[in-house]
Parts: C-alpha cells; structure tokens; sequence
C-alpha cells in the first residue's frame, strides 16, 4: 500500500543530476589533471599528464656503404667528345673540298674555259708544247689519288725497262751480229710502246677516276690486260723479239758474262713490271667496283660520246649532204 501513499499532486523533489556519484567521482578524479594541465607548454598533450610515456626503441643506424661510381670521369669525356669532333671536322673539310672542286669544274665547264696544257714539262722556250692536263689535288678524289700516283709510277717504269732494254739489246748486238734483229726491234717498241702506254692505258684510268667514267674503265681494263701478258712475254724473253728476257739473258752467260749481267738486270725489270700491273689491274678493280659503274653506262658514254662529237658530226652532215647531191645529180 505504500506505493498508493504518495501524493501524486505534491510537488516533485528537486533531483540534482550533478549529485550522481558516478558523475561526482569522475570530475573528481579530473580535476587534479585539469589544474596541472598547461596548454603553453611544448610536450602538453590532451591526455594525462600523470600518464607516462614509454619512448619507443631507438635502433642503431647501419654504417654507409660506399657503392663504386661506373661512371667515366670528366677528364676522359672531355678527350673523347674532342676526339670526335677532330673527326666530324676533318669529314667536313673534305667534304668541303670535294664540293668546292665540283663547283670549280662546273664552274669551268659553264663559262667555256678550258684548262692549260702542263704536260709534259717543257721549258716554255721549247718549240713542242705540253699535250696533257694533269694534276692528281685538283682533278682525282682522294680515295683514288694513291692508286692514279701508282699508276703514273708504272708507267715511268715501263719506260725506263724499254729504255735499258734498248741498251741490252745493243750489248748483246755488239757481241753477236745475229742478234741485230733485237736490237732493231728494242728500238721500235721504246719508240711505239712508251707513248702508247701513256694515251691507251694510263690516261683512260686517269680520266675514269677523274671523272667516274665506265668507259674509260672498260677501256683500261681492256687494254691494261694486254698489256700484263705484254710484260710477262718480255719477261720470258723469246729470241728475236726484241726482248731482253730471262732466255736470252741466260744463252749469253757462256759467251760474256758482262752482257749476260746487263740483260739479266733487264729481265728483272720487266718481271717486276710484270708483278706490278697484276698487282695495280686488282687495285683499280677493287676502286672500280665502289664507283657503281657498270657496262650499261659505258655503253650510254660511248654513244653519247660519239653523237655529240664535232668531229663525228661534222662528218656525218658531210656524208649526208654528199649523199644528198648525189641522189639530186642521179634524179636529173
């Protein structure tokens, strides 16, 4: 009956929340951490500062390890970057100097003028003017200036054999009078091959490096292969051919031991002419077959030559015009 004894129209007790113990024990326990709280402070913290804190492990740093450096130094960059500029500029230069001989023949070319003559040699005072223009800097590219110098080389030295050949030939005349036959003979070929070899074998494979003619190449080869198994007779030297060859050098050795000698000497001149043109026909190849010439092209040279050659058309409209009064003269 106790629960009906209350008034439920009295007034309501006043109920204090903060009184809650639960409420008063915690801002109890509180208020000491609040006091001793200082927001200012540089390690204050929103916790207890009562609380202590366990610094954390500090473990030890390994050593540095030096790693080896691969890269080049500055010393050895900078010598090589040199070195390839040295190389650039030098590829350049002759580069520059190909194109400025270029511009110059074509320049020489366009105005109509015409190089002056300067071999051979002559004193100026000489009645026979030089026939030739010859200069390896101006007219030969670099790369084929040693194989054209080379070539010139062979040629002076087949004129010199013909020329001792001439004088073996003499001696070996003085010793037998059968041997007249030689001598005459020597004397026709340092007459006849010495100019020969120059117009037909030399100056084809000057023109064909000056100017990268296939027809000038095919004519070398044509005739400077003629003229090795020329070298290799002569060598030999056959009785009567007028050749102081290794026979007829060796039949005279019991007859004078001194002309035997002489011709000996000879034969050793056209056997190292021998050797050298086999040598400088596998040179000129070699530098023919990086030029692209090609048997076409010479074939297009030599009909482009000949139709554009004064000589050759005037004779033709010679031919025509007589051919043409002569069908007119027949008509009437």
């Amino acid at each position: 009956m106790s629960g009906f004894d209350s008034n439920p129209f009295a007034d309501p007790v006043d109920v204090n929340p903060f009184q809650d113990p639960s409420v008063t024990q915690l801002t109890n326990s509180s208020s000491d951490g609040i006091e001793g709280f200082n927001p200012f402070t540089e390690n204050s913290k929103l916790t207890n500062p009562a609380q202590t804190t366990i610094p954390a492990q500090i473990t030890p740093s390994q050593p540095a390890v030096l790693q080896p450096s691969v890269e080049p130094s500055p010393q050895a960059t900078a010598s090589a970057a040199q070195v390839n500029l040295l190389r650039q500029q030098e590829e350049l230069e002759r580069k520059a100097a190909e194109l400025d001989r270029r511009e110059r023949e074509i320049q020489n070319k366009s105005s109509g003028s015409t190089k002056e003559n300067n071999w051979p040699p002559l004193p100026r005072i000489f009645p026979v003017k030089p026939c030739f223009y010859q200069d390896f800097a101006e007219d030969i590219p670099p790369d084929f200036q040693r194989t054209c110098k080379m070539m010139y080389y062979l040629w002076m030295f087949h004129s010199v054999t013909l020329f001792l050949n001439l004088l073996a030939c003499l001696a070996i005349f003085t010793v037998s009078s059968s041997n007249g036959v030689d001598f005459g003979l020597a004397i026709l070929w340092f007459v006849l091959f010495t100019p020969c070899a120059f117009v037909c074998w030399y100056r084809p494979v000057y023109k064909a490096f000056r100017s990268d003619s296939s027809f000038n190449f095919f004519f070398f080869f044509f005739v400077f292969f003629i003229q090795t198994a020329v070298y290799i007779i002569q060598a030999v030297g056959i009785p009567h051919w007028g050749n102081s060859g290794w026979i007829l050098a060796l039949s005279v050795i019991g007859t004078n031991n001194a002309v035997a000698i002489i011709m000996m000497v000879v034969a050793g001149f056209f056997t190292a002419c021998a050797v050298m043109a086999i040598i400088l026909l596998k040179m000129v190849h070699s530098k023919y077959r990086r030029t692209g010439a090609s048997f076409q092209k010479a074939q297009e040279e030599f009909s482009q030559g000949v139709f554009t050659n004064r000589t050759f058309q005037s004779a033709a409209s010679t031919a025509a015009s007589t051919a043409a009064q002569n069908a007119f003269q027949q008509g009437n």
